[in-house]
């Protein structure tokens, strides 16, 4: 019910040259092997047009994975099989089952709305992202779940009149992200630490805060590897368009209040593959 073949399609993307290429080259660093690895030292108009890229690069994305959730981050289960559909610019489907194959809830956003339908409760809500509390206790679960997705899309790029600053924090570089609130553009408050590392310039780590400055999820990506044309498993390819389709398999996120977590698998990741419009669902 879960599975396509192993396979990923040619990828068509090509990175514009100059610093962001060699960047992107000297990344692919990490799957080379050698006793030490020079690191590299972007910018943060290189780091920020690095996001913008890799996320350029994938124009859709199916997904199987399977979670762990802890302290009732989802109160109908502890574990769930999944999949996953993306299409650019904002269309995502999540769908989760019981390990038995009982499907537990069908998530479907298209731009700014959503829909949210659970079976074994006999319920369906309707609304906009901006909007969603209103789904109750129901809103953090699916928060964190579109936080995760956004990351293994590469989708934490910056957003209109968002601002950076870059510093170093020991063998990681972390990009401060400011966002004016209310269009107060005098104003400036930190919404985001994104942690990248030193020697391949890969996010590892996100933290989303909230604006009194204390953490409301706090993200790690781990087990990356490099989408081939074929298997998906090729580390081979130095090429600063391959370089950008490198993808964390692991994502496991924490709830800033404590209340629980969750940790996402990935089994299987194809990118930049036709995708129907009946495979998105539909909001309304």
């Amino acid at each position: 019910m879960w599975c396509w073949r192993n396979h990923c399609v040619r990828g068509t993307f090509h990175a514009s040259r100059g610093a962001i290429v060699c960047l992107l080259l000297a990344g692919c660093a990490l799957f080379q092997s050698g006793p030490e690895v020079s690191f590299i030292r972007p910018t943060a108009e290189e780091l920020t047009a690095l996001l913008r890229q890799r996320e350029a690069a994938i124009h859709s994305m199916k997904g199987v994975f399977s979670a762990k959730l802890r302290g009732g981050v989802i109160p109908i289960v502890s574990r769930l099989e999944g999949t996953v559909y993306y299409r650019r610019p904002n269309a995502l489907r999540l769908r989760g089952f019981s390990p038995i194959g009982v499907e537990l809830f069908e998530f479907v956003q298209s731009d700014d709305l959503y829909k949210l339908r659970l079976p074994t409760m006999g319920r369906e809500l309707f609304g906009r992202e901006s909007e969603m509390e209103k789904m109750g206790k129901l809103t953090r679960p699916f928060q964190l779940s579109v936080w995760a997705m956004n990351g293994v899309l590469g989708a934490s790029t910056l957003g209109i009149g968002e601002t950076v600053k870059l510093t170093e924090d020991g063998d990681r570089y972390r990009l401060d992200v400011y966002a004016a609130p209310n269009r107060a553009v005098h104003q400036r408050v930190l919404m985001r630490h994104l942690w990248f590392d030193r020697r391949t310039l890969l996010v590892i780590q996100e933290d989303r805060l909230r604006e009194d400055g204390e953490v409301d999820a706090r993200i790690h990506y781990e087990d990356f590897r490099l989408l081939d044309n074929q298997t998906g498993k090729s580390l081979q390819d130095n090429s600063a368009a391959a370089s950008l389709l490198i993808r964390p398999f692991k994502i496991s996120l924490e709830d800033g209040s404590g209340v629980g977590s969750v940790q996402v698998l990935f089994h299987e990741m194809l990118l930049n593959q036709p995708i129907k419009s009946e495979q998105l669902g539909q909001v309304l």
